[in-house]
This record gives C-alpha cells, structure tokens and sequence, in this order.
C-alpha cells in the first residue's frame, strides 16, 4: 500500500500526548492520520479489524546502533530497519559510533540517504559531539543539524574532558539539540567488563564501579546548570545516577533519561555463566540498581525506555568474556520485555507504558512523532497485549543473534507496524 486510505477498527486507542485511552476506530489517509476515535464508517482501501488489540503511536527508540558503515557484517541500516518494524518500531535514532564515525554533514546524509534506500522506518541520524569520537575536537555540529542531525553523541564512550564538554554544550545551544552521554569516566571504567563488586570478584573478572557512570553525571550536571543546554543521559544502570537525574529535574534543569529493558530485568548474576550475551555497557548491575531504575520510569524520572541495540557478530561474541565486545540486540523483543518488566508486574500501566515508548523519547529529540492527532504522520503501532510466545533469535530480521532473552516466554507483541501510511510489518500467523 502507498499511503492509501487505512481504517483500523475497534481497537483500544492509547494516545498519552492527547490523554485518549478508548475503544475506537482510526483512519489514516494521505499518510496522515485522519479521524480517530468512535465509529467511523468511511469506505476504505483496506481496513484492519483491531478488536481486541491496542493501537498506539509508533514506537519510538532513541538509541539504536546499526553498524553502517564500517561494520555491516553484524547490521546494516536496512537489516536494522527491518528489526525495527518487526519490534513495532516506527522511528529510530541511529547512534554515530560507525567506521568511519557520523561526525560531518556527508556522514549524516549517507544515514539519511541508506534509511529512504531501505524504504522501513524513520532513521534519525545522531551525530558525533567530537572528531571522530576522540573527545577532543569539537566537530562539526552546524553542519550536521543542516544535513538533519537530531542531537549529538560519543556513545561507546562518553566526552572525558570537561572542557571539551563544557563547549559542546554551549555549542548545541544554538541549534537547540540535546547532547546524548554515555556517562563513565575512562579512568574509573578501564579494563572492566561487568559491574564492581563482590560478584565480580567471585567470578575473577575485572569491574565497572557504579561510581565510574555517577562521576560523569554529576559533573555533567554542573556543566548543565551552567549553560543550560539540553542534556540525555542515555541507558542509566544504577540507583544514584537515578537519584541525581531525579534532583537534577526537581531543580529545573533540562535533563531527560532513558533506561534499557536488561537494566529492569537482569542483575550482574546472570554473568555467573561466563555467557558474552550478558557482557554489556554500561554493565549489569545489582538488584537494589534495578529497583531503582524501576522506580525511575514510575515516577518519571526515567523519561523513555530504549534498547540500546548493539549487534555484533557471531565470532566476536564467542571470544572469551573479557575479550568479546559490550552489547546485545534488543528491537524485536523490547516491547515483551518492557510489558514483562514494568506492566504485569503493576510498575506502570498501558498508558504510561506508550507514553514512554512514544512521546517520551519523540520530546527528548524534539522529533513530529508519538502522537495519532489528527493531521499527524500516520505511525502506528497494533500490539496484541494478550500474545503469548518465546523470544527466538533465529527467526530475528537482526543481522546478529547477540541476546540473553534467548528461550524467554514472553506476552505481548507487535502485530502491525505502519510507517507513513503504510504497512511496513505484519505478524504471519506461524510466527
């Protein structure tokens, strides 16, 4: 279908941006959305009978990495793409961490230019803060926001020089971007591949100290209060980085965050098998960490829930623990994942579930997405929260099959995916 009339029927319509929470109908013609809410009876190109599903605005993840170019062998932007429409993702944020990285205006066009080429989702490039993510020279963000840059980053390692960070935040301020951090100071991180403590010793393996991620964030939001520049904290681990992100925003400041669904799920225990899919960064942490960041997405401390979807590829994952590389795959089994971590559990309900799927992460980036009103783009996720199956990384559109949720019985899942108009992802009925 190419943006013809769609009428979804009967569904239960959750819209947090315009508070809907309603058994309806929804039109989208033109590639917008049209009509939502009651019976609505306009003949249609095709029409998806949605009784006894949610319909929702697409899901949004600010934090994805699909290897292009550099590293195409784990993901490429269309492989990533692909994945994403098959988790229910209408929209993601590419981080810039490639090779070469996505630090000038040609490498954010080249983002742009593979995501309209793989024709799936909405591909938001985030460009470097620094050359090459060297964390000294500032590069060149006016040129990048021109080319279509949503915010900046050195994900995979955050800016150590408070210098440098300093004037990169006085930079965005023009361009009224956020900077995206990967919050760990180098020199309390180096060497460690899981979280500090006395799990990490038992097993033999050098740690991360929750201190190394919270030394950053506090520093940051010095720097913060003084210039005022927008500021993410991206994929928080552990309860004082909770905490100050929480004080932080009491105070005004304009700071937003965002968690992962393994930092709800899983504690540093699940390293005890040596299995490189737990090896990630920031690391798994402890159970009271876990608590904590539950408690931050129920208060809202935690603004969007991400994946932080990092492939690599077989071989590198079946190097020794303390040799293989950081990260996991996450975007077609996020939305279970999420359900499973925060709703059954009565953390947080549907509503603010999609909230901090879709407007949450829409406003961090300051993106036209998340909402179905009327005159909007037409994404729009279907979920059939009663969908019971098992997470099976062989069938994924993923490149990579790096994921620790292998075998999991999970509910809840995207049926339908549409992008603009048009069905980009439908379940099959063996899947």
């Amino acid at each position: 279908m190419t943006h013809g009339k769609l009428l979804i029927k009967g569904g239960r319509i959750i819209d947090p941006v315009n508070r809907r929470d309603e058994i309806g109908d929804v039109l989208l013609e033109g590639g917008k959305v049209a009509r939502v809410g009651g019976t609505i009876t306009e003949a249609a190109a095709r029409t998806i009978d949605a009784r006894g599903l949610i319909v929702c605005p697409g899901l949004i993840d600010i934090h994805v990495h699909f290897r292009e170019p550099g590293d195409e062998n784990a993901e490429t932007i269309a492989s990533g793409s692909a994945a994403a429409v098959a988790g229910g993702f209408t929209s993601v944020a590419c981080m810039p961490n490639t090779t070469p990285a996505i630090d000038d205006e040609a490498g954010v066009e080249f983002v742009r230019h593979q995501a309209k080429v793989a024709g799936l989702c909405n591909v938001y490039p985030i460009g470097a803060v620094t050359k090459d993510r060297q964390g000294e020279m500032l590069a060149e963000m006016g040129q990048m926001v021109r080319a279509g840059a949503v915010g900046f980053s050195d994900d995979g390692k955050g800016v150590a020089s408070t210098n440098v960070m300093f004037r990169a935040l006085q930079y965005v301020l023009m361009f009224d971007k956020p900077i995206l951090q990967h919050c760990e100071d180098p020199d309390m991180a180096r060497g460690g591949v899981m979280n500090g403590g006395a799990t990490a010793t038992r097993l033999g393996l050098p740690g991360i100290n929750t201190i190394a991620e919270e030394l950053m964030i506090q520093r940051d939001l010095t720097l913060v209060y003084q210039t005022r520049a927008r500021y993410h904290v991206c994929h928080v681990s552990t309860a004082r980085s909770v905490e100050l992100i929480r004080k932080a925003k009491a105070a005004g400041l304009p700071v937003t965050a965002e968690v992962c669904p393994h930092h709800l799920l899983l504690t540093e225990e699940a390293c005890a098998t040596y299995d490189t899919n737990t090896k990630m960064n920031p690391p798994l942490r402890t159970r009271d960490d876990v608590k904590a960041c539950l408690q931050g997405v129920a208060d809202g401390t935690l603004d969007c829930l991400v994946t932080d979807h990092a492939p690599h590829g077989t071989q590198q994952k079946e190097l020794e623990f303390l040799d293989a590389p950081f990260g996991i795959i996450g975007l077609e089994c996020a939305l279970p994942l999420y359900i499973k971590a925060l709703v059954h559990p009565g953390i947080i309900d549907w509503p603010k579930l999609i909230d901090r799927l879709t407007a949450g992460p829409a406003k961090v980036l300051s993106l036209d997405r998340g909402t179905l009103s009327v005159g909007a783009e037409a994404d729009v996720t279907l979920i059939d929260p009663g969908a019971n199956w098992t997470i099976d990384v062989t069938r994924f559109e993923s490149k990579s099959r790096n994921c620790p949720f292998q075998g999991w019985q999970v509910s809840g899942r995207a049926v339908t995916t549409i992008v603009k108009g048009d069905i980009k992802y439908q379940l099959q009925a063996d899947a």
